[in-house]
C-alpha cells in the first residue's frame, strides 16, 4: 500500500515542501530511503524502526521503500522521522491517508518514540502556508515556531503515539498559540539595548553614525585602540527602526536554519548585532560549505555586522573598523 506525507526541507536560506511516499510489498525484507537522502537521512531507517517498535508497533518483513520527492534536491537532517514513521503507519493500515491531508509533518525521532526539536521549521511552515496548508504536527519543542504564523495551525505532539492518536482522532491536542500573534505585533525592547546616552563627547562620531544608520550604509571607522569605536559600534542597533513584524519573521527564518532558535522567546524582535573577530575565514563570513549553511553575513540581515582589523600587531598602527548596514 502506498502513502504520501507532506514535509518539508531547507537547502541554504530556501525551504521546499517534500513529498515523503512510502510503499510496503511483498519481497525480501529491505528498508531503503531513496531521493537524494543525506546521512543523517538515510540513518531515519533505524530509528524510525526502532522507535515504532518500542511504542508497540512492529514492522513486517516485507520490502519498505520510502522516496523522498522532488528526487532531485537534496536532503539533510532528522526532520523526516516523523513523516516517515507516519506513512510505515498508513501503509500498515493502521492510520487512514485522509488522516494527514493538508498537514505538514515535520520532527526527530528519539528511539523511545519521543519526538526531539529539529532546526529550519520556520522557513518551512512559511513555505506550506503560502503552498495552502493549514495544519502541522510539529515536536512539542517546535510547536511555537510554527504558531507564529497566524495562518496555520499549529500542533505539538511528545511522541509519535501521542501523534498517531492525534491524527487517528483518538486523541485531542489544543493548538499552540503564540501571543505575538494574537497581539498582531511584537514588543520592542530596545530601551535594555545600550545606546548614545552613555557616551560622552565623540559628536562627529555619533553624527556620522546617524546618516550611516538613518540609509543603512556602510560605516570606516579609523582610530587608535580604546578610542570608543566598539562602543559606538554597539549602540548603532538602537537608533535603527524597530523591526516589522515581516522583518522580525525574516531574520528568525535564518536564526531558525542555523538551529539558534531554541525557545518561545526566542523570535528576534531587535536587530542582530554581529563582531566577529578578524581571524575569521571566508567561509564563516560568507557561508556556504557541501551542505549551504548562512554565514556571519546572512546572520546580521537587517542588522549591523562589524568587522575589525587590528593593525596585524603593531600597537601604533590606526585600528580600522568597517560596519555594514545588512539590508
Amino acid at each position: 500500500m502506498l502513502s504520501t506525507i507532506i514535509s518539508g526541507a531547507v537547502y541554504g536560506v530556501h525551504s521546499h515542501l517534500i513529498q515523503v511516499e512510502v510503499d510496503i510489498s511483498q519481497g525480501l525484507p529491505c528498508f531503503q530511503i531513496v531521493g537524494l537522502p543525506g546521512s543523517e537521512v538515510r540513518e531515519a531507517r533505524e530509528r524510525v524502526k526502532v522507535a515504532l517498535k518500542n511504542v508497540g508497533v512492529r514492522l513486517p518483513p516485507m520490502c519498505i521503500n520510502v522516496n523522498l520527492s522532488p528526487a532531485d534536491l537534496p536532503k539533510n537532517g532528522t526532520m523526516f522521522d516523523l513523516p516517515v514513521a507516519v506513512g510505515i503507519m498508513i501503509a500498515l493500515g493502521k492510520l487512514g491517508q485522509e488522516a494527514v491531508s493538508g498537514t505538514l509533518l515535520l520532527g526527530e525521532l528519539g528511539l523511545s518514540g519521543g519526538l526531539k526539536p529539529v532546526r529550519g521549521v520556520l522557513p518551512i511552515v512559511r513555505e506550506a502556508v503560502a503552498k495552502g496548508i493549514k495544519r502541522c504536527l510539529l515536536p512539542i519543542g517546535n510547536a511555537w515556531e510554527g504558531a507564529l504564523i497566524g495562518e496555520l495551525v499549529s500542533i505539538g505532539a511528545a511522541d509519535v503515539k501521542e501523534a498517531v492518536a492525534y491524527l487517528s482522532g483518538q486523541k485531542e491536542i489544543q493548538p499552540v498559540q503564540n501571543s505575538a500573534v494574537q497581539a498582531g505585533g511584537i514588543e520592542d525592547d530596545r530601551e535594555r539595548q545600550p545606546d548614545f546616552s552613555d557616551m560622552s563627547g565623540q559628536q562627529g562620531l555619533k553624527r556620522a553614525a546617524e546618516v550611516a544608520a538613518a540609509g543603512f550604509h556602510n560605516l570606516l571607522i579609523i582610530g587608535a585602540p580604546g578610542s570608543g569605536k566598539t562602543m559606538l559600534a554597539r549602540r548603532i542597533p538602537s537608533i535603527l527602526p524597530p523591526l516589522s513584524w515581516e522583518e522580525s519573521l525574516e531574520v528568525s527564518t535564518i536564526y531558525s536554519i542555523c538551529g539558534l532558535l531554541q525557545s518561545k522567546n526566542s523570535l528576534k524582535t531587535t536587530r542582530p548585532f554581529l563582531h566577529p573577530h578578524h581571524t575569521i575565514t571566508g567561509r564563516a563570513l560568507a557561508g556556504g560549505g557541501r551542505i549551504p549553511m548562512p554565514g556571519v553575513i546572512s546572520l546580521a540581515h537587517r542588522g549591523v555586522l562589524v568587522s575589525g582589523r587590528y593593525g596585524h600587531g603593531k600597537p601604533r598602527k590606526p585600528v580600522k573598523y568597517g560596519i555594514l548596514g545588512s539590508t
